[in-house]
């Protein structure tokens, strides 16, 4: 039972920090700032949704799927980076502050935004897919594997938590306090985005030219 506990305590603190909802929530608030409490509540509730079942598909079947298509992680995460960056970029300029989302276009938005970027490959992105996929591989028992979903389940609730309570900040920041976090935002995600993108590239290229 120690053992069972302890490998729920290092599954629960590797995705919580692997996933980083609290740096989440800053690039969400941005994003759905023009919607209502109710579309914010739902985009948030859904991105979590999808980020839980990728990771549980790719707990049970990554290796799987990563060896059928001749996939690397590096791969997702100069892709990640990329992705990243042009959004980073956007924010930076603050593009998507002018952007303003008219309300026959509000489900379409919801959806587009909660499943990407948000739900993959912010929420789910290469370093939580690589996670589940080792801490799956570390489930010996039946009992691990429950706690694994489990814990897995109960980070996602946390982080909808967590962005479902930026509604409140909206508010507090207003319009120009908005804009303002954008651009620091924007500033650091493409800072991310290219620790994302040389910390697969170089593995890349190291195999192309071996020394």
């Amino acid at each position: 039972m120690d053992g069972t506990l302890s490998y729920a305590l290092l599954v629960f603190t590797s995705f919580f920090t692997l996933i980083n909802p609290l740096g989440t929530m800053p690039i969400f608030m941005t994003m759905t700032k023009d919607l209502d409490v109710a579309n914010r509540t739902k985009t948030a509730r859904k991105a979590t949704i999808v980020a839980f079942f990728t990771i549980v598909a790719f707990a049970f079947s990554g290796q799987l799927l990563f060896s059928f298509f001749g996939i690397s992680v590096n791969s997702f995460r100069v892709v990640g980076g990329i992705i990243f960056f042009l959004m980073g970029m956007d924010m930076l300029q603050a593009r998507l502050a002018r952007v303003k989302v008219q309300d026959e276009e509000v489900k379409s938005y919801v959806n587009d935004i909660s499943i990407t970027p948000l739900a993959i490959p912010m929420i789910c992105g290469p370093g939580a897919m690589t996670n589940a996929i080792v801490m799956m591989e570390d489930a010996d028992t039946t009992i691990k594997k429950v706690a694994l979903i489990a814990v897995i389940a109960g980070v996602m609730l946390l982080t909808y938590i967590i962005l479902f309570s930026s509604s409140k900040i909206i508010k507090l920041l207003g319009e120009t306090g908005n804009t303002v976090m954008m651009r620091l935002m924007g500033l650091i995600v493409m800072v991310i985005a290219v620790e994302f993108f040389f910390s697969g590239l170089g593995p890349i290229l190291q195999g192309i030219f071996p020394q």
